[in-house]
C-alpha cells in the first residue's frame, strides 16, 4: 500500500475469506520447506536470525506503543469477564507450539539430556514476558474494542502513533520474517515426528528417508510442506489456528497420561528426564489442558474428533501391524506369559 501496490482480492485470500488462494500463505510455506530440505545446521541459523529480527521488532513496538499509553484503557480490567480470557487463551494456544517442536530436536542436541529442559523452560519465560510486554503496550495504545475491527492491529498502531512510511514498512517486513520463523519452526518439528514414526514403521518408511547431502528427511519434508502449504493457502488462519491449538492441547495432556501411566507400569526403566513435583505437575498438567480444551467452539471439536478418526483409521489399518516397537513389546509380553 505504501507504494501503491496491493495483491488483488483472489489472491490475497481463500475461499473462506472471499479470495481464490492466499498466495502469500503459499510462498511463506513455499520458502519455510525449501530451507529445511537445505539442513538443519542452515535452518537453525536462519531461525535464529529471524528471532533476533522478531524481538527487536516487538521491542521497537513497546517503545512506540508506550509513548501513546493512556491507563485508562485498562478500565474495565475484564470486559468479557473470565470467560473471555480462558476463550482467548484456548485460541492463541497454538503460539506456544514451538516448545513441543524444541523437544524433536532431541537428536541433533549436543546434550539432549540438559539442553533440552533449559532451553524449552528458558524460552518459556522470555517469550511470555515479550507477550505480556506487547499486550500492556497495544492496550495502552488503543481500547480493547478497537481491536476488533483491525486485521494488523500492531501494523496499525506503529502507523497512526508514528506517521512515518518507512517505519510502518519496517514493521511490516519484520512481521513477515516473523512468521516466516514460526512456520519453520513448526514444520521441523513435524517432519521430525513423522521421522520417528516413520523409522518404526507406524507411517510409511519413505518419511524415514535421510538424504546423504543434507542428512534431513527430504521426503517427509516435502510431503509435510505440500499439505501445510494447501491448508494455509485456502482454509482461514482463525480456523487452522483453533484446530492446532486444540491438537496442541490433546497431545500436551497426553505426556502427562502417559507420564504417570509409565510410572505405574514400568517404574524401575531408568528416567532420561525427571519430573519435579510427581504426581502434581502432570495432575496439573492434564487439568488445565482439558479445560482450555472445552472453550473452543463445536466446529473445532467437529475438526479434531475427524482429524483423529483418520489417525486412528492408519494407526489400525497399517501402523499396528508394522511397527517394530509394537512386534517388540508384543514378544516381550509373550515370553513373559511363558515364563
Amino acid at each position: 500500500e505504501i507504494f501503491g501496490l496491493a495483491l488483488p482480492q483472489a489472491l490475497a485470500a481463500g475461499p473462506g475469506d472471499g479470495g481464490v488462494i492466499n498466495l502469500s500463505a503459499l510462498i511463506v510455506v513455499i520458502l519455510a520447506t525449501l530451507l529445511l530440505v537445505r539442513g538443519a545446521r542452515e535452518s537453525a541459523l536462519a531461525n535464529t536470525v529471524m528471532v533476533i529480527v522478531k524481538i527487536a521488532i516487538l521491542v521497537f513496538f513497546v517503545v512506540v506503543a508506550f509513548t501513546a499509553f493512556n491507563a485508562g484503557n485498562f478500565a474495565p480490567l475484564l470486559p468479557m469477564g473470565a470467560a473471555g480470557v480462558t476463550g482467548a487463551a484456548s485460541m492463541v494456544f497454538f503460539s506456544y507450539i514451538g516448545f513441543d517442536a524444541a523437544s524433536t530436536a532431541g537428536e541433533e542436541a549436543k546434550n539432549p539430556q540438559k539442553d533440552l529442559p533449559r532451553a524449552i523452560m528458558i524460552a518459556m519465560v522470555l517469550v511470555t514476558t515479550i507477550y505480556v510486554l506487547v499486550a500492556v503496550a497495544a492496550i495502552g495504545a488503543r481500547e480493547w474494542n478497537w481491536f476488533a475491527e483491525s486485521e494488523a492491529a500492531l501494523v496499525q498502531i506503529v502507523s497512526e502513533i508514528t506517521g512515518q512510511k518507512w517505519m510502518v514498512l519496517a514493521f511490516a517486513l519484520a512481521s513477515v520474517i516473523a512468521i516466516v520463523s514460526v512456520v519453520l519452526t513448526t514444520l521441523y518439528g513435524q517432519t521430525r515426528i513423522l521421522l520417528s514414526m516413520g523409522r518404526d514403521g507406524l507411517i510409511p518408511r519413505f518419511f524415514a528417508k535421510v538424504s546423504p547431502s543434507t542428512r534431513t528427511p527430504v521426503i517427509g519434508t516435502y510431503v509435510t510442506g505440500a499439505v501445510v502449504a494447501i491448508a494455509a493457502s485456502l482454509i482461514p488462519l482463525g480456523q487452522l489456528a483453533e484446530a492446532t491449538s486444540i491438537g496442541t492441547l490433546f497431545a500436551f495432556s497426553l505426556v502427562g497420561v502417559s507420564v504417570m501411566y509409565l510410572r505405574k507400569t514400568q517404574p524401575d526403566t531408568p528416567r532420561t528426564f525427571r519430573v519435579p513435583l510427581y504426581p502434581v505437575t502432570p495432575i496439573l498438567g492434564i487439568a488445565a489442558c482439558l479445560f482450555l480444551m472445552f472453550n473452543l467452539a463445536g466446529i473445532t471439536w467437529l475438526v479434531f474428533a475427524i482429524w483423529m478418526a483418520v489417525g486412528a483409521a492408519i494407526y489400525l489399518g497399517f501402523g499396528r501391524r508394522n511397527s517394530r516397537l509394537g512386534a517388540l513389546d508384543a514378544k516381550a509380553y509373550e515370553a513373559e506369559l511363558n515364563l
